[in-house]
């Protein structure tokens, strides 16, 4: 009997600890899929700081290193340019790469880093409870914006793909979701690109994908899956917002 389906080499056979519909495991998968495709697991290192992926660490096959919160890009520029053969991804939440980790994206992706972020957007705090994230829709409720967020006193979120690709260093920006196969197809496609930039010394990659989280959202998984449809793609519009190699490099 031949196998048309099994589980990729770059993972492992740990269990996995995301809550139920939670989308982190698909996204794991599909990084995997690439590295298995691209051949390079031996070569590869992974950075993956504080959050829900904090134990990225059990499930990628590959030498994986914990950074400090927000801090994924600062270790992956150090592991990069010390070794510069070596294939370097972070796996970040907003939390953790779009608030105390703004600094070190904004400045690895203005530097050109070579390196592949997979930055994960579920609009929310998860590992913590719930907390507004920079990312945090306009009404909506979490635990510190419990009437819903207020643009006037909280801010407006920060849309990431869309400041990234005002940067010279950036080769690649593109937002993917998880929440359909079709959409599942493009999002591999797009960490793939994100790889092959790197191999090819193109410069900083970000792919960024809406992601559920059925448990803070409060919403069973597949309610998750359509309030991601119906609220957060309107807020952020799917696409590819920069790619050196496109015509003009805009959003396709």
């Amino acid at each position: 009997m031949s196998i048309v389906f099994d589980k990729p080499h770059a993972l492992t056979d740990e269990l996995m600890h995301y809550c139920p519909g939670c989308t982190h495991g698909i996204v794991h998968r599909l990084v995997a899929e690439v590295i298995d495709e691209l051949d390079i697991e031996d070569r590869t290192v992974g950075i993956a700081p504080v959050g829900c992926a904090v134990f990225a660490y059990n499930y990628f096959a590959c030498d994986m290193i914990e950074a400090a919160h927000g801090r994924a890009p600062a270790v992956a520029t150090g592991v990069k340019r010390a070794n510069p053969e070596l294939v370097v991804f972070t796996y970040q939440g907003d939390g953790d790469l779009a608030a105390i980790g703004t600094a070190e994206t904004v400045h690895a992706a203005t530097r050109g880093e070579n390196i592949t972020v997979i930055f994960i957007n579920n609009c929310i705090y998860g590992m913590t409870g719930g907390q507004m994230a920079p990312t945090t829709l306009p009404g909506q409720v979490t635990t510190t914006t419990p009437y819903g967020r207020k643009p006037k006193i909280q801010g407006n979120p920060i849309r990431v793909c869309e400041m990234l690709s005002t940067l010279d260093g950036v080769a690649y920006a593109a937002r993917v979701s998880v929440d359909t196969p079709a959409n599942v197809r493009t999002a591999k496609a797009a960490i793939m690109r994100g790889f092959r930039n790197q191999l090819a010394r193109k410069g900083f990659s970000i792919i960024e994908v809406l992601s559920t989280c059925p448990t803070n959202w409060g919403l069973s998984p597949v309610e998750a899956l359509s309030w991601l449809r119906e609220n957060m793609i309107p807020y952020y519009p799917l696409g590819t917002y920069k790619d050196i190699d496109a015509a003009g490099g805009g959003r396709k």
